[in-house]
């Protein structure tokens, strides 16, 4: 048997990469630890500290400590100053890895890598017998990431920029319609919309009770709960009707039957009511799809976005890489006749829909 002919060029960058990918995995697993002891946090807005300092200030023993930031320093998340042997955070450091109300906030990202680690054997199963695996059957650290990483993102962009790109939504929240938060999870996106449009109702739907619970306990906790409802239900056949507005944040490629669910929405809308469609940027062609943002979503939808969808029914499996094309067609079957791009960046697509 010849041995295979290869370019070593080739061969070296393709090792380089596959080093840079383990140190990124390895470097996740400190990002965790330093985002669960606290350790961004004391940094934050300190200035140079030792590692003595870093440790006391976070209650931990200094020796690991200091091979923590010496990791950081490594990767690039925190800055050493060698004369004075000190760690320290730059601004810009601080708003990605340390400010919780920061829209560049990254560190609670990396639960939800946590989470696909800890149900790898749920999700060899899967590959094995084409089965699915239900959103509520994975790992707890999934919810919170979800919740905490989303959270910044719809606070940055579902106000200023994603509702005022759609037609005449903005005054329609200002006069008051009825709302519903399709896919809700821990409701920060249905709890945003309540507190910028007072004259306006919400109501959240998720198929996860917990989530479900959580949410209902941040809109008393916010003073919202005579404005703002959460129920656990399904998106094909959730209670209400005359919605001026119906919003699926980054959830409707995670359902089973994604038309089912359009359709609903379809019959539930008021006459010149708005759908508004929140899904991950993606390209409609596979080849277009070739980016470091692509492969967190393709990867992703394999652990969690088809094996959700799968579990549900499987009727369509849209992934979250679906693009904007397989999207149209399924509201173009749910009886919509208009669908266009409202905004695009480079995490997300916002389409609009209307009867």
């Amino acid at each position: 048997m010849h041995a295979p002919v290869f370019d070593p060029n080739t061969l070296d960058a393709l090792i380089g990469r596959a080093v840079s990918d383990l140190s990124a995995a390895h470097g996740g697993v400190m990002v965790s630890i330093g985002f669960k002891l606290g350790l961004y946090k004391v940094m934050a807005g300190a200035g140079p500290l030792t590692s003595a300092e870093v440790a006391t200030r976070a209650g931990c023993a200094e020796r690991y400590v200091r091979e923590w930031l010496n990791s950081q320093v490594a990767g690039g998340y925190v800055n050493y100053h060698a004369i004075s042997g000190t760690y320290e955070m730059s601004p810009e450091q601080t708003l990605v890895m340390a400010d919780p109300e920061s829209p560049a906030y990254m560190t609670p990202a990396w639960q939800v890598t946590a989470s696909m680690w800890r149900d790898e054997a749920k999700t060899l199963q899967a590959f094995r017998t084409g089965a699915g695996v239900s959103w509520g059957d994975h790992d707890d650290a999934l919810y919170c990431g979800v919740a905490s990483f989303y959270r910044n993102a719809y606070r940055a962009n579902l106000i200023p920029v994603w509702l005022p790109a759609l037609d005449g939504m903005v005054a329609q929240l200002e006069r008051g319609i009825l709302v519903a938060d399709v896919g809700c999870g821990y409701g920060h996106s249905t709890l945003l919309m309540a507190q910028a449009f007072p004259n306006s109702r919400f109501h959240g739907i998720d198929g996860h009770a917990p989530s479900v619970a959580e949410a209902t306990r941040l809109a008393a906790e916010a003073g919202l709960a005579d404005r703002v409802t959460f129920s656990v239900g399904a998106a094909s056949s959730f209670s209400g009707g005359n919605y001026g507005l119906v919003c699926y944040f980054d959830a409707l490629h995670d359902m089973g039957d994604p038309l089912a669910a359009v359709r609903h929405a379809h019959s539930v809308l008021a006459p010149d009511g708005t759908v508004m469609l929140v899904e991950p940027f993606a390209n409609d062609r596979t080849e277009d799809n070739i980016s470091p943002v692509a492969r967190l979503y393709y990867s992703a939808s394999v652990s969690l976005c088809c094996a959700h969808a799968i579990s549900d029914g499987g009727a369509l499996v849209l992934g979250a890489q679906a693009g904007e094309a397989r999207l149209a067609d399924v509201f173009r079957k749910a009886g919509f006749t208009r669908f266009r791009r409202a905004h695009e960046s480079p995490f997300n697509l916002v389409l609009e829909a209307r009867k």
